[in-house]
């Protein structure tokens, strides 16, 4: 997957989501929550929150937003979020993993399952698509302005495994365990984030040529992103920028 190719998806994603900030600020929010009860609420010392505080302002939530989020997960919220990942099949036979946060596990279950039903695909046992993925550190940053082999000697001088540079956008590559370290030293570089996460990368990637299994495509991504309990979904679609989102 090009950087360019990259940063057209995620421009498209924050495309559309410009327009759906609350639902965008509640799954960050759910996230930082969970982070904070797991680790505490100092970022300097709870890595996972400090990486999720850095998503949060490159998703543009207001910083008084995010300190109520951690001040009320501090405090002990009543709800208690687990992290449940789904896998299946899209149309086409597309591999798809979803995660999820929730807080209870039958509806989610029964919403995933009504979606992968009703789109053209089935939900499948856990571990049916899993192999087919590998973990990694994927951070995007702007490329407007930054010299490209400048940009690669500190990438690498960071701890970055791979970087490739696009017209508007660098992806920098990492081993998941060393993600918080590479992300933070970018970050006192004073590059600028697009997006920085731990995904799934699929090992092969399956086109969709048909338009019809294309738009049951769209629509079942559309309805895993609308579902608050969703965080995440990845998937070997190769060609996502045919998809009409």
């Amino acid at each position: 997957m090009s950087g360019h190719s990259k940063w057209n998806n995620i421009k498209r994603k924050k495309e559309k989501t410009d327009g759906q900030k609350a639902k965008l600020f509640t799954k960050v929010g759910r996230e930082i929550g969970v982070a904070v009860r797991e680790g505490g609420a100092d970022p300097n010392s709870n890595s996972k929150l400090r990486d999720l505080i850095a998503k949060a302002k490159s998703l543009n939530v207001p910083n008084d937003n995010i300190a109520r989020i951690i001040k009320r997960a501090e405090g002990g919220e009543k709800e208690n979020y687990e992290a449940i990942t789904y896998e299946g099949y899209g149309p086409c036979g597309i591999a798809m993993m979803v995660e999820t946060l929730t807080d209870n596990r039958n509806r989610t279950a029964a919403n995933l399952r009504h979606y992968f039903d009703k789109f053209g695909g089935n939900l499948g046992n856990m571990g049916c698509v899993g192999f087919l993925f590998t973990q990694k550190g994927i951070i995007v940053l702007d490329a407007e302005g930054v010299d490209e082999e400048k940009a690669m000697e500190d990438c690498f001088e960071a701890g970055a495994d791979d970087f490739d540079m696009g017209e508007e956008a660098i992806e920098v590559t990492c081993d998941p365990a060393v993600f918080s370290d590479v992300r933070q030293k970018l970050e006192e570089m004073g590059y600028s984030f697009i997006s920085a996460e731990v995904e799934m990368v699929p090992s092969t990637t399956t086109p969709i040529t048909d338009p019809d299994a294309q738009a049951l495509m769209t629509k079942l991504l559309d309805a895993l992103d609308d579902d608050d309990d969703v965080q995440n979904v990845w998937h070997n679609l190769e060609n996502e920028e045919d998809l009409d989102r």
